[in-house]
């Protein structure tokens, strides 16, 4: 069983490691150069399923180091792209974006070699810099939105494994739309891609980077400035900096490390970045629950150096942190440390359907199943319809592009929403957004966004919210998303009877590969994670840490009898 850290934790099967928390240590840290060199060096062994192409919730990822992200791969699948992208009559720019993973540049390199043989217009970072995951989205939206009906449409490709270790590499297409593609898309990519690799990557086109950089289809965009400067359009900057919000914005070494800055500077905000270092082994990180680097800004292992900065009397009235992309957010408070993920959305819902005149009034509230209950008694009380889906933000695209779903969020701290005027922001998860909102919310209504939360556990109870993660094999992984509601026969949890064994999402029927079971005041969900080796079991319960207990004792021997 877990053990417990704070009611503000992610728990994790077994006991927490004993240098969690702790700076990373020269052992701890990857080799750059074997890094890079099996990047170029290994071949995949396609009979390895571990060492094929394939997308999860958001895109492939792997290590070159374990034959699963290589430049075989990299060019495999950015052919692939370029002939579903043809095959949907999307002829417009490719936006081409890289975080700072070390595996990030080479991968970049290889995608517009390829890129630049398909006579691809793509548009790279004018600063040669790096790009976070929704400024792309971004600038995908504001090119589209921009053209002419009929026009071409613009996409794009963000080389990035989010919060993933310094090891790995990650590679995601966002289609038109500006989100995560969907799984029709990514199912195509990845088969044709895994085709083209099998044939020894004959069908690709392929020109050096050298000719690549300098094709007539390779051009520069300015994705800070065209970012930073259209910020006022989506939050109230003017409270922030009328307010004097101290602000401490920890890039986490990763891609929004000059735009917080720029941030700063350009909406005259009282903005500190609280560490500027851009290191591909992250030696300065914190070790995460498991021992191992991973920017994982909702874990308070790997956010420890801030979190002690400001329980040390750190001079911010808010402190935020970002993964590598920047598409997830952690929220720091002087007065209840790092929030839980759940809990600061509940109180970002609660603040933005009360603030945002200009949204939709009949806007729905977007969650994945495994967030908090507390977001459905918020949503209720706004009188706001509540929209539940399965894990995984391409979920939320179609609400976000319309209006009708004007905030869509996940548990594992991702989310988004819409500008002032109800239109669309981005359609990926940005973290750079969700932490300056934190500052807005401390701005207008005089107090953190923890202390917030207090009112609302005082209004509808307080829950007790877990996650564990404990390691499995595909095997597992594969028994455990197969998972279906005969599987339980019980008509209990932890005392209460069961009122739902879903195993699709109540907002949109999708499949949500894996298992939900609801009481009055607790549920839990079992999943195999789509990026890690991991399985996961979320848990809540409104009636104290000890029924939560019992509900995750009950999960577990669930799982475990299937995955065995």
């Amino acid at each position: 069983m877990p053990i417990v850290l704070s009611p503000d934790a992610v728990w994790h099967a077994g006991a927490m490691a004993s240098r969690a928390g702790t700076v990373a240590q020269p052992q701890d840290l990857v080799d750059i150069t074997a890094l890079l060199d099996a990047y170029y060096d290994v071949s995949p062994d396609l009979s390895d399923p571990g060492q094929r192409v394939v997308f999860g919730t958001s895109g492939h990822r792997g290590s070159s180091l374990k034959a699963s992200f290589n430049e075989k791969h990299i060019v495999a699948i950015t052919q692939a792209i370029v002939e579903y992208r043809a095959g949907q009559g999307i002829t417009g720019p490719l936006f081409l974006a890289k975080d700072t993973h070390a595996l990030s540049e080479p991968a970049q390199n290889s995608a517009l070699e390829v890129l630049a043989a398909n006579n691809i217009q793509v548009l790279i970072d004018a600063r040669h810099g790096y790009t976070p995951t929704p400024a792309l989205s971004h600038a995908i939206l504001s090119y589209n939105n921009k053209a002419a009906d009929g026009a071409p449409q613009a996409d794009g490709i963000v080389v990035t494994p989010s919060h993933n270790p310094p090891g790995d590499g990650g590679f995601k297409y966002n289609p038109p739309h500006g989100g995560p593609a969907d799984s029709d898309a990514t199912g195509w990519i990845a088969n044709r891609a895994n085709e083209l690799l099998e044939n020894d990557l004959r069908g690709v086109k392929r020109v050096p980077a050298s000719e690549a950089l300098n094709a007539d289809s390779t051009g520069k965009f300015d994705f800070l400035s065209s970012y930073v400067d259209d910020l006022p359009s989506v939050l109230n900057l003017d409270a922030i900096r009328d307010a004097g919000v101290r602000i401490g914005a920890d890039p986490m070494g990763g891609a929004a490390v000059d735009y917080w800055g720029e941030i700063g500077e350009r909406h005259h905000l009282n903005l500190t970045v609280v560490n500027p270092t851009v290191d591909p082994q992250w030696a300065f990180m914190t070790l995460d629950w498991d021992e191992k680097i991973r920017m994982d800004c909702s874990s308070p292992s790997a956010m420890a150096s801030l979190i002690n900065r400001m329980a040390d009397g750190g001079s911010f009235d808010i402190a935020t942190g970002n993964d590598a992309d920047a598409d997830r957010h952690g929220i720091v408070t002087p007065d209840g440390g790092l929030m839980n993920p759940n809990h600061y959305l509940a109180v970002a819902i609660d603040y933005l359907y009360r603030n945002r005149s200009g949204w939709n009034p009949a806007s729905v509230v977007g969650k994945t199943l495994v967030s908090s209950s507390m977001i459905d008694r918020v949503a209720e009380s706004l009188g706001r319809k509540l929209v539940e889906v399965p894990v995984g933000f391409k979920w939320f695209v179609p609400g976000l592009l319309s209006g009708d779903g004007a905030f869509g969020g996940e548990e594992s701290a991702g989310a988004s929403f819409n500008k002032l005027d109800g239109s669309v922001w981005t359609t990926d998860k940005d973290g750079i957004l969700l932490a300056l909102l934190a500052s807005e919310i401390t701005a207008v209504t005089g107090k953190s966004p923890s202390q917030l939360y207090k009112g609302l556990t005082d209004q509808f109870g307080a829950p007790v919210y877990a996650r564990i993660d404990a390691a499995a094999t595909r095997e597992q992984k594969s028994a455990l998303g197969k998972l279906s509601a005969s599987d339980v026969t019980a008509t209990e949890l932890a005392g209460e009877p069961i009122l739902a064994k879903l195993t699709e999402a109540p907002g949109n029927g999708a499949a949500i590969g894996g298992l939900k079971v609801v009481t009055e005041n607790a549920w839990f969900a079992a999943r195999p994670s789509g990026t890690e080796d991991v399985y996961k079991i979320y848990a809540e319960s409104f009636k104290g840490e000890d029924h939560l207990k019992q509900v995750q004792a009950e999960a577990k021997k669930l799982v475990d009898g299937v995955i065995a």
